[in-house]
């Protein structure tokens, strides 16, 4: 049977929570490989694993019941490798790599913040700062909402307006950030995000960047700010090598479909 791999942390093994399980159904429960200093957190793997969000859960639940007590570099979904022996093997081979970026991550968690515009209160900045646009409304309100092309010609420039400001404000989440950060990496970017940040801070600096992004939210009440975390550091673990090498020789899982 296969071999499913939730991520790395150092030796000696986490205490793991009796009855602690992961994917699959019925789920499998988690057990431990140790190698020459490191730690694997695996399962069985299931026969038709999917990434559904009962199971994206699952995996995260993993990761996070032992990043609240260390530091994990935590694999990508559906890290699969062919057995145990074959987890064993790279965790041996590649255990000078995976130290170090455990030397680098140690007293570390990540925290991802999203940023968007909160449309009422970025049209009173706009307004604010526009004094040409503020008239021009007021006199269109003056003459009864004024005309059809009016009322889309003023649309239309209050829009230019507002996307103007969507890298101005984005910036004044890196700037609130970088400061208390060991790294900040700028995560894929989708509609409706001015900035999709992912940051790695010190877990002793953790409430002051909190207290920093509440902060700007008063600030700047333009922004709708959305924090996740504290999380595994998914984000800065260099994807292309950890995960990668901890499953060598592993088929991931099929995509959704």
């Amino acid at each position: 049977m296969s071999t499913y791999v939730y991520g790395i942390t150092r030796s000696p093994a986490p205490h793991l929570r009796e009855g602690l399980t992961g994917v699959g159904d019925p789920p499998r429960p988690v057990r431990i490989l140790q190698r020459d200093g490191l730690v694997a957190l695996v399962s069985d793997a299931p026969e038709d694993l999917r990434p559904k969000r009962r199971e994206l859960l699952a995996h995260q639940q993993v990761l996070a019941e032992v990043n609240a007590e260390r530091v994990v570099l935590p694999m990508r979904f559906g890290s699969l490798s062919e057995d145990d022996g074959t987890v064993g093997e790279v965790l041996v081979e590649r255990a000078e790599h995976f130290l170090e970026r455990l030397d680098t991550l140690e007293g570390k968690v990540e925290y991802n913040i999203k940023a968007s515009h909160d449309q009422e209160a970025v049209l009173h900045v706009v307004m604010a700062q526009q004094p040409e646009l503020r008239a021009e409304s007021e006199a269109n309100r003056a003459a009864g909402g004024g005309s059809y092309e009016q009322k889309l010609a003023l649309g239309e420039k209050v829009a230019r307006a507002v996307q103007a400001r969507e890298p101005v404000d984005a910036a004044l989440l890196r700037h609130a950030v970088e400061p208390l950060a060991a790294e900040v990496s700028e995560g894929p970017q989708s509609a409706g995000w001015l900035t999709n940040l992912s940051v790695l801070v010190a877990r002793e600096a953790a409430d002051e960047l909190l207290s920093a992004v509440e902060e700007l939210g008063t600030s700047a009440p333009q922004l709708d700010l959305k924090v996740n975390g504290p999380l595994p550091p998914y984000s800065f673990v260099e994807k292309t090598d950890a995960s990668a090498d901890a499953t060598a020789g592993a088929r991931a899982a099929p995509a959704a479909g």
